[in-house]
């Protein structure tokens, strides 16, 4: 978590959590969510606005976390912003590993990738679980996410060569399994109710 926004917390501890406002899709895109999206619809049908500024979602990526009930969120100062999730709290970039003296045998293997989320964090592979659609999620030290659309041939090498066969899942077990919540907004007004 950013320094800043540490500071702010301390200044101003009672600030009111803000709910629906902040969408992650299924390939690790932010969306900015106002009332008139909000209105249409719970996201990811109704998504809004693309964040395009690199400065601001990095802010975001860098103090995305989750509280202890699995509802993930963006510290901004003060302010919790929740997340609506699309489908998990993490997406999965793989990359192939760079060949140095102490993985040069691996790194040579087409199943030898590297895992990193959506917010540049690297991680270790864990399990592999498989949805009725045949979308791939990866178990991993960060918790689970799914494996982006654009490096499916990479999994696709490494369920060949190194990992095991994906463990077959109902998609909506996931979030109960794994402990994340989808739409902490819907949770939010379901609880003021």
């Amino acid at each position: 978590m950013d320094e800043i926004v540490k500071q702010a917390l301390r200044k101003w501890p009672n600030v009111p959590h803000c709910w629906g406002w902040l969408g992650l899709d299924a390939r690790g895109n932010w969306f900015l969510r106002d009332d008139a999206t909000q209105a249409k619809g719970n996201f990811p049908h109704s998504k809004g606005e693309r964040l395009e500024h690199a400065g601001l979602r990095e802010f975001i990526e860098r103090n995305y976390t989750h509280d202890d009930t699995g509802q993930w969120f963006f510290q901004n100062g003060p302010q919790r912003v929740y997340v609506e999730l699309a489908i998990a709290p993490w997406i999965w970039r793989l990359s192939r590993m760079e060949s140095t003296p102490e993985n040069a045998c691996e790194a040579q293997s087409p199943g030898r990738v590297e895992i990193k989320s959506h917010t540049g964090l690297a991680t270790q592979f864990l399990q592999a679980l498989e949805d009725e659609e045949g979308w791939l999620y990866l178990l991993t030290g960060l918790g689970l996410g799914l494996v982006h659309t654009q490096d499916m041939w990479q999994a696709a090498a490494c369920l060949e060569d190194v990992w095991p066969v994906p463990e077959k899942i109902s998609r909506s077990m996931l979030a109960e399994r794994f402990g994340f919540v989808l739409s902490p907004k819907n949770q939010h007004d379901a609880v003021k109710k």
